[in-house]
């Protein structure tokens, strides 16, 4: 039985990414033994007796030589057992898992909210290249990216929660709790995609196959949306890849603003409390996210442009 070629390609995809969980599982795993000092001893602090401090290396294995931690470590991986948080007296899988969900919301909502706004921002201003609204976009986007997020939270928090009564200060709820957090994180990711949507529209508008679809009488949203939108995608697809990665690590700093109780608040808490086992597996979900994220972009190349496909 012949495989067909976008399934083929799709499963190239798919086998080039096992080198690379294996490489940040490996991360994960030396991340405890990268720590200045005895971790151990820091965990339990300057005044732990001798016994308690080689209990707690015998209860997290770390007595055990190096080879034989890894083993231990990625059987643990593969049966979804992260290991045993000290400070809150759960398992790190069940902790994960449980505030996991709050990042994803969140990270979803400020990427839908970036594209809602960029897209037609981007096709605008391509459309209007030159022009007074041109260069009013590129100002807006200019604005977007150079304001950081841990400075707009606070601002939206003041004016929008506090001042005018409008919105949830901070926590998780409702759609109104996720407006604030997710509006900081989309702003910066929609002033890129602005600038690479117009970029990308620009390209595309000027091929002889645009001119040939006007000089056909098609109406021009059609040109437009249908056909030099959908060419464009594949730059647009590849950056929104790309900053995926950039919307996790800025979930870390959103999330402790609003006080959203996602997997960005708690990488915060086992820093501050020293709870590595409870870090290696924060840093592991959001290293996992960001590779599954790099797939399924690859697998939207196939879906958009069928020259990929053949």
């Amino acid at each position: 039985m012949k495989i067909p070629r976008a399934l083929r390609a799709l499963l190239f995809r798919l086998l080039y990414t096992v080198p690379v969980v294996w490489l940040v599982v490996s991360i994960v795993f030396l991340l405890i033994h990268l720590v200045p000092g005895d971790p151990i001893e820091q965990m339990l602090g300057e005044g732990a007796r001798p016994a308690d401090i080689a209990a707690l290396r015998h209860t997290y294995g770390l007595d055990e030589p190096l080879g034989q931690q890894y083993i231990h470590y990625w059987r643990g991986v593969l049966h979804g057992d992260l290991g045993h948080s000290l400070r809150l007296n759960d398992t790190v899988t069940h902790l994960v898992l449980t505030r996991y969900p709050y990042t994803a919301e969140l990270t979803v909502a400020a990427l839908i909210l970036a594209l809602v706004l960029s897209i037609p921002a981007g096709v605008f201003s391509a459309l209007r290249r030159g022009q007074w609204q041109d260069q009013a976009v590129g100002v807006v986007s200019l604005f977007g990216l150079s304001f950081p997020g841990f400075a707009l939270g606070p601002i939206l928090i003041l004016l929008i929660s506090i001042k005018l009564g409008w919105l949830p200060v901070s926590g998780a709820g409702d759609v109104l709790h996720l407006v604030l957090p997710a509006f900081t994180m989309g702003t910066a990711l929609a002033a890129i995609l602005t600038r690479m949507v117009r970029t990308a529209m620009l390209e595309e508008l000027g091929q002889d196959y645009i001119r040939t679809a006007r000089a056909k009488g098609l109406p021009e949203t059609t040109v437009v949306y249908k056909h030099a939108l959908r060419n464009a995608l594949i730059p647009i697809i590849t950056l929104i890849g790309l900053q995926f990665g950039a919307l996790l690590a800025g979930a870390i700093v959103t999330e402790t603003i609003f006080s959203w109780p996602g997997i960005g608040r708690l990488t915060v808490s086992a820093i501050s409390n020293r709870d590595y086992s409870l870090l290696q597996g924060c840093i592991l979900a959001v290293g996992l996210t960001y590779v599954l994220v790099n797939l399924v972009t690859d697998a939207l190349y196939l879906v958009v442009n069928p020259r990929i496909r053949g």
